[in-house]
């Protein structure tokens, strides 16, 4: 048995982690990485096609954005997921190729422009997404699984997304069984909408985020709905309209919580009747997804609103832009407003254009309301920079610049803490600290090292780990990421390898098929090699 280190480890997006054991190959995991690369990653120690199961925490990109690119490559395996996560992953993969493919198209575009007849791929198409999303396997919190023999899991709400779970991992072989726990993203206590973290009570290892394992949230918790309204009812005396970047999945719907409750309680005196965009037909399509899922999901506050038939995320004055046309709109229209609008930290989607249309506009807000990778358009901006470039263009900051402060769906510090803490019945053997800035990783498995006693280790990519022996038999080296050079590359000799991979893959397991289709196929393959030998 064996657990391999691929993805967010001393940094903080691309989560990914490798477990063989059981005869079988397993990924926890597989998602993007976003805003700025430090280090390279090991590539995956098997090809796509021998991967049996990926067990996926939760549906943000960044855990689960390259699963279609898993089955671009020959994945064929089952996808276990909370049902929330399943339903999210539904529309969020989508979204990710779509997004993909038209990055692709104008690039394509822009060379044909320029002359330049090289074209780029996408990573993966909408058919990919789609036929990934019929291979989940939604599962209930608090079931334990079988997926195989010696191979069994249980997911624990952890608080931080709509379906998202901390993973218990039994895996047995020759009548020894160890338990891993993989936290995914530990949620933020007392969020909106839904549920706290849940604690896990035994593990022989652990494998936990780090996001903000270097700092503290407010000591008191944050009255997030009269900060909210302070800086509207500002905005909205100086004529300007309050821009909010935000995740689609999450922060959008809890935006709208709070929104409701100002309305409801008119504490916007300047203009009590606001009008309030969403401007991203993924967050529509999200907020349907945490109303089917709200028995499951929602927090006792919220539940009460359901008990009365209120819906916790709608009111007078809420408008759903879905057409470009409807996108477009919004800015031509001079009224005061709020515009919520993803992608979260600027780096796709309508944002950057209402970003375009209000940056310069000194009267008007650009409200942060989640975290910002070191990279990104949006910790440019947090971080003052005056100027920024959108589609090309120089765009003056001039816009007021504001962050809801304390609002996380990442736990600080002590909640990471106290979550680890937790296993009070088993307390593990040793505990690798991942998904977190490199400085943040490091200092953080010292402070559980030092102060409470933890057996830590922060793994760069490709730490192997042997679960029985409780070993690390190979430690991960800090790779850098050489700097790319910004020009468009045919991506066809990659998906050539992806074919052959597959191919190999379909090979090894053609046990089951007839030797008539055996010769059958070997006869076409000759073929074709004969041909492109030539």
């Amino acid at each position: 048995m064996k657990l391999t280190f691929i993805g967010a480890d001393h940094e903080v997006t691309g989560s990914c982690h490798f477990i063989e054991a059981c005869d079988k190959n397993i990924l926890v995991d597989y998602g993007m990485e976003q805003g700025k690369d430090y280090f390279e990653n090991v590539p995956l120690p098997v090809s796509a096609p021998e991967i049996d199961y990926v067990f996926l925490t939760h549906a943000h990109v960044d855990h689960s954005g390259n699963l279609p690119l898993l089955y671009a490559k020959g994945f064929r395996g089952k996808i276990f997921a909370t049902d929330a996560t399943a339903d999210l992953c539904s529309i969020m993969l989508r979204d990710c190729a779509h997004i993909q493919m038209q990055e692709a198209e104008w690039r394509n575009r822009k060379a044909k422009r320029n002359k330049d007849i090289s074209q780029m791929e996408p990573a993966y198409t909408m058919e990919d997404a789609e036929k990934t999303i019929k291979a989940f396997v939604p599962c209930g919190y608090g079931q334990e699984i079988e997926v195989c023999e010696g191979v069994k899991i249980r997911f624990t709400d952890i608080g931080h997304l709509l379906g998202s779970a901390s993973i218990e991992v039994w895996l047995t072989e020759k009548n020894v069984t160890k338990k891993i726990v993989f936290s995914g993203d530990i949620g933020n206590k007392q969020q909106p909408l839904i549920r706290d973290p849940q604690m896990t009570s035994e593990a022989d290892y652990v494998v936990m985020e780090s996001t903000y394992g270097d700092r503290l949230h407010a000591v008191e918790k944050p009255d997030y709905v009269r900060d909210l309204a302070r800086i509207l009812d500002a905005t909205f005396q100086r004529g300007g309209n309050v821009v909010i970047p935000s995740f689609a999945v999450g922060r959008t719907q809890e935006m709208l919580y709070f929104i409701r409750k100002i309305k409801l309680e008119g504490l916007v005196k300047s203009n009590p009747n606001f009008p309030v965009f969403v401007d991203s037909p993924l967050a529509v399509e999200a907020t349907e997804i945490f109303e089917d899922h709200q028995y499951e999901c929602y927090d006792e506050e919220a539940m009460e609103l359901v008990k009365k038939k209120v819906n916790p995320v709608t009111f007078p004055g809420l408008n759903l832009a879905i057409t470009t046309e409807e996108s477009r709109a919004i800015n031509e229209d001079p009224e005061p407003k709020v515009i919520i609008s993803a992608s979260g930290m600027c780096e796709a989607g309508r944002i950057r254009h209402h970003l375009k249309h209000n940056l310069w506009r000194e009267e008007c807000t650009i409200l942060f309301v989640g975290y910002q990778s070191i990279g990104t358009t949006g910790r440019a901006i947090i971080d003052g920079a005056e100027q920024i470039k959108l589609f090309g263009e120089t765009i003056d900051i001039k816009a007021q610049i504001c962050k809801l402060e304390g609002l996380s769906g990442h736990a600080d510090k002590n909640g990471l803490i106290e979550w680890l803490n937790g296993f009070n019945r088993k307390r593990p053997k040793k505990v690798f600290i991942v998904h977190g800035e490199d400085s943040v990783c490091m200092s953080f498995a010292q402070d559980l090292r030092n102060e409470y006693g933890y057996d830590t280790y922060a793994p760069y990519s490709g730490t192997e780990f042997d679960i029985i022996s409780g070993l690390i038999t190979k430690e991960g080296v800090p790779i850098p990421v050489k700097k790319k050079e910004a020009t468009l590359v045919s991506d066809v000799y990659a998906r050539l390898k992806a074919a052959g991979a597959r191919l190999m893959g379909i090979i090894a397991r053609s046990e089951g098929i007839s030797n008539k289709d055996k010769a059958k196929f070997a006869d076409q393959i000759i073929a074709l090699c004969d041909k492109w030998s030539k």
